[in-house]
Formats: C-alpha cells, sequence, structure tokens
C-alpha cells in the first residue's frame, strides 16, 4: 500500500475527532462575556485536546515524511493510534462538563497514556520495517521526549485521585514540551 492512503485516512479521522470536540462546545444563552464564565472548564478542555490533536497530526506527518513502505501491521498500528485518540473526544467532554473532577481527570491522562503508547508502538512497528540508517530511524533517535511523556503521564493518573489539578497540569506539561517544535525530521529530510 502506498503512504498516501494511510496519510489521507488517519488525516480525515483527526478532522472528524476536532470536529466532533467542537460540537461539544455549547453556546450561551446569553449575549454576555459573563455568561462565558461558566462554560471555562468545557472550553480549557476542549483546548487543551485541540493542542494535543494538532501535536499528533504534525508529528504523524512528519513520521510519514520519512517512511518509505507501508505494510499490514503498520496499517494496524495506526488504527490503534486513531482508535485512542478517537476517545479524546469523549474524554474532554467528559472532564470539562464535570468541572476536572477525579475520576474524568484520571481517564482523560489513561487515554493520553494509551495514544502515546499507540504512537510508541507505531514507532516500533515502523523502524521493523526499516534499515538502521535510514532517515526515519535516524530522527527517531532515542525518542527521549516521547519517553518523559509517558512517565509524566502515569504519574498524572496516579496523582489525578487526590490533586486533579496537579494531574491537569501534568497533562499541559507534557503538551508544552511536544510544542516545541521537533526538528529532527525536517533536519534530516531538507538534507
Amino acid at each position: 500500500m502506498k503512504k498516501a492512503r494511510l496519510e489521507a485516512f488517519s488525516d480525515g479521522v483527526l478532522a472528524i475527532i476536532i470536529t466532533i470536540m467542537v460540537l461539544e462546545l455549547h453556546v450561551p444563552h446569553e449575549p454576555t462575556l459573563a455568561a462565558l464564565l461558566p462554560l471555562w472548564p468545557t472550553l480549557l478542555s476542549y483546548l487543551l485536546s485541540f493542542v494535543y490533536i494538532a501535536i499528533y497530526w504534525n508529528n504523524h506527518h512528519h513520521l510519514f515524511h520519512a517512511v518509505e513502505q507501508v505494510t499490514g501491521d503498520v496499517l494496524w498500528a495506526n488504527a490503534n493510534l486513531l482508535f485512542w485518540l478517537s476517545l479524546v473526544p469523549f474524554v474532554t467532554a467528559w472532564m470539562g462538563e464535570n468541572h476536572f473532577a477525579a475520576v474524568p481527570v484520571a481517564v482523560y491522562g489513561g487515554v493520553l497514556l494509551a495514544a502515546a503508547l499507540a504512537y510508541t508502538i507505531l514507532t516500533r512497528v515502523l523502524l521493523r520495517h526499516h534499515a538502521r540508517d535510514s532517515v526515519l530511524a535516524r530522527a527517531l533517535g532515542s525518542d527521549r521526549k516521547g519517553s518523559i511523556s509517558l512517565v509524566i503521564y502515569v504519574a498524572g493518573i496516579v496523582v489525578a485521585c487526590r490533586w486533579p489539578a496537579v494531574a491537569g497540569f501534568s497533562y499541559g506539561l507534557v503538551a508544552v514540551i511536544w510544542l516545541v517544535p521537533d526538528r529532527r525530521f525536517e533536519r534530516l529530510l531538507a538534507g
């Protein structure tokens, strides 16, 4: 299979995920700024989730720029990633509507952890089909940011039941870590 087909399908799924999230935002019935105040948890959870989906879209795009071949196990690994990302609108709405209560915050972290693990699995499956000196292998390197992210997610889930705000902060921290552009792929593909 050509990688363009996988990329197009993944782009479509991610676009639908963002669409579902924005449709969960309900307009206040009053035309005042004060009417937006009770919506802050919903808007904040939407913002965090939108950033996460954008990060995954960017990283997926860069990752597949370096991919030379797509096989059946790559398709399944990619579907696994898309499955976990498709749960983001549900946990986003649950967390926002319940004002960052402990259990929804922990489950949100669980979905983020599962998506990060799925992305890691996808990269490992791709690496099995590429040479050790391929652009993909050189660009991925040790994936320090990925490993740090997994640790922070687990810590966030553990503390969520006692301190949901700290857990939410930890999830935001991972997003900030990934907002810093990862130039590994761009440098290798340009050179």
